[in-house]
C-alpha cells in the first residue's frame, strides 16, 4: 500500500522557476552562515593574537629595558661610591627617572600574579636603595650593603625579564588554545550545517518531484486509457496549469470514448439484422434451396456465405469490445483458487488441444487472491486460445500458475512463430492483428489480448510478453494477492 505524505497549507512560489532559485538559496545558507561565522571567528582570533603578541613584546622589551637601567645605576652607584662626585648623583637621578617610567608602564601590561609581586619588590627595592644611598652612608658597613643591595635588585630586574619571557610562552599557549576551540566550534557547525544543508536539499527534492511525479503519473495514465480519474496537480503555478490542460485533455479523451462507444453500439446493432438476412440468403443459395446452381454461381454463394460469416464475427467481436468495456469496472470480488479457475480453462480446451495433437503442460499450485473468478477466467481462456491457435500440430503449450512473493502469476507458453519485436508493445491493443500468422482456419478479431488486459488491470495487475525465452509466444500476468477495492 502506498503512503503519500501532504503539506497542509504549503504554498508554492508561482513559477517552477522561482522554487528550484528558493531550493538552491535555502540549501547554501547554511553553509553561508557557517563560512561568515567563521570569518568573524578567524578575524576575532587574529586580533585577539594580535593583541597577545603586542602586550607579550612590550612586557618584553620593558623588562629589557629595565634590566639595562638597574644594571646602569649599579654602576653608577659604585661610581659614586668610590669617587663621590656628585655629578654620577645627577646621571643617577636621570636613570632612576627612566626606571620609574618603566616600571609604570609595565605595571599596565596584564601580568599575572608573580610578575606583579616581582615588579613591585623591584620597585621598593631601588627606593630603598635610593634613599641609603642618599644618605652618604658610604663608608665601611653600609657601603657592602648598598652593593650587596643593588646585587639583589639586578636580580630582582633579571627575574623580572625570566617572567616576561614566560609571558610570551604563556600567551603562545592561550592562541593555540584559541585557536583550538576555534577549530573545534567550527567543526561542529560544519558539522551542523551539512545535515541541516542535506535536509533542506532533500525537502526541496521532494517538493520539485512531487508534482513532477504527478505530471508523470497524469501522462502515464492518459498513455494507458485510464479515464475515469480525474488529473490533479499540486505545485508551482505553470506546472498547476499544465495540469489542468492535463484534466482538459481527459474529458476530452472520455468524451471521444463515449462518443466511440455509442458509436460502435448502434454500427454493430444496425448491421446484424440486414447482415443475418444476406447470410441466411447466402446460405440458400448455396444449398440449392432456390434451385441448381452451376459451378460458376456455387462459387459465388460460397463467397457470399464466406465473406457475410466473416463480417458477422467482426460485429459480434464489436459487441464483445462493447459488453468487455461495460464490465470491466463492474467486478465481484471473492476469495478464489486461481489454479482451479486455470485448470477449469484447461478442460474447456481439451478437444480443440486434441483435435491438433497438442500436449498441454499443467503446472498448477494452489494460488489464493481476492479476485473476480469469471474476469480472470477469461484472461486465461484468452491466453489458452491464442496458444492453441498459433501452435503447430504437435507443439506443446505450458499453462503455470504460482505465487511469487506477494502476487500471482500465470504464464502461458507456446511453440508457435512468436510475437514480433515490433509487434510487442502493440500486441495488447484493441483490434490488432500481429503479421506472424496462426495455424487456425478461423482470423481472430484482435481483441482477446486487448480484453485480457483490460481485466487485468481491473486487478491492478499488469500483464506482458516475456522476450528472453525462445521459441513461441510467452506471455505473463501478475495479479496482486491482497487487493484493496475502490
Amino acid at each position: 500500500m502506498k503512503h503519500t505524505f501532504e503539506f497542509t497549507g504549503l504554498r508554492y512560489p508561482r513559477s517552477f522557476l522561482k522554487l528550484l532559485l528558493l531550493g538552491f538559496g535555502l540549501v547554501s545558507l547554511p553553509l553561508i552562515a557557517a563560512l561568515l561565522n567563521a570569518g568573524a571567528y578567524v578575524d576575532r582570533l587574529t586580533t585577539q593574537s594580535q593583541a597577545a603578541v603586542d602586550q607579550a613584546a612590550e612586557a618584553a622589551r620593558a623588562s629589557r629595558v629595565l634590566m639595562e637601567q638597574v644594571t646602569a645605576m649599579e654602576r653608577l652607584a659604585r661610581q659614586y661610591l668610590i669617587l663621590g662626585d656628585a655629578a654620577l648623583l645627577t646621571d643617577y637621578a636621570k636613570v632612576r627617572g627612566g626606571l620609574k617610567k618603566t616600571t609604570s608602564d609595565m605595571s599596565l601590561l596584564p601580568l599575572d600574579e608573580a610578575q606583579l609581586r616581582d615588579l613591585n619588590r623591584t620597585i621598593e627595592k631601588e627606593q630603598a636603595l635610593f634613599e641609603q644611598l642618599g644618605s652618604k652612608n658610604d663608608k665601611g658597613a653600609g657601603r657592602r650593603q648598598l652593593i650587596a643591595g643593588y646585587i639583589e635588585l639586578s636580580e630582582l630586574a633579571n627575574k623580572v625579564l625570566k617572567q616576561s619571557n614566560l609571558l610570551i610562552d604563556r600567551e603562545v599557549e592561550n592562541m593555540g588554545e584559541a585557536a583550538r576551540l576555534t577549530q573545534n566550534s567550527l567543526l561542529w557547525q560544519l558539522a551542523a550545517s551539512i545535515p541541516l544543508g542535506v535536509l533542506i536539499a532533500a525537502l526541496f527534492a521532494f517538493l520539485i518531484a512531487k508534482p513532477i511525479r504527478q505530471l508523470d503519473h497524469a501522462i502515464r495514465q492518459l498513455g494507458g486509457a485510464e479515464f475515469a480519474t480525474a488529473i490533479r496537480v499540486h505545485g508551482p503555478a505553470d506546472l498547476e496549469y499544465l495540469g489542468q490542460r492535463l484534466e482538459w485533455l481527459r474529458q476530452r479523451l472520455v468524451e471521444l470514448e463515449q462518443q466511440k462507444t455509442r458509436f460502435l453500439h448502434h454500427v454493430s446493432h444496425e448491421l446484424k439484422t440486414p447482415l443475418t438476412a444476406l447470410r441466411e440468403g447466402s446460405e440458400l443459395l448455396a444449398d440449392g434451396s432456390s434451385g441448381a446452381l452451376n459451378r460458376q454461381q456455387s462459387e459465388i454463394a460460397e463467397i457470399l456465405r464466406h465473406n457475410s460469416l466473416q463480417l458477422q464475427r467482426l460485429i459480434e467481436g464489436l459487441l464483445g469490445y462493447q459488453q468487455a468495456l461495460d464490465s470491466v469496472h463492474r467486478l465481484e470480488f471473492r476469495p478464489i483458487d486461481l489454479s482451479k479457475v486455470a485448470r477449469q480453462v484447461a478442460e474447456a480446451h481439451k478437444l480443440a488441444i486434441a483435435a491438433r495433437g497438442l500436449n498441454l503442460l499443467l503446472r498448477l499450485d494452489p494460488a489464493m487472491l481476492s479476485a473476480d473468478a469469471d474476469k480472470l477466467r477469461v484472461v486465461v481462456d484468452n491466453l489458452l486460445s491464442n496458444a492453441v491457435k498459433y501452435s503447430p500440430e504437435g507443439g506443446t503449450i505450458t499453462l503455470a500458475v504460482r505465487t511469487k512473493e506477494d502476487n500471482i502469476v500465470i504464464e502461458v507458453d507456446d511453440a508457435g512463430p512468436g510475437i514480433a519485436a515490433e509487434d510487442r508493445e502493440r500486441v495488447f491493443d484493441w483490434f490488432f492483428q500481429g503479421k506472424l500468422g496462426h495455424q487456425g482456419r478461423v482470423k481472430g478479431s484482435g481483441l482477446g489480448l486487448a480484453i485480457a488486459r483490460e481485466f487485468v488491470l481491473a486487478h491492478r495487475g499488469s500483464i506482458e510478453v516475456i522476450t528472453e525465452r525462445a521459441p513461441g509466444a510467452h506471455l505473463r500476468v501478475s495479479l496482486p494477492i491482497v487487493h484493496t477495492q475502490g
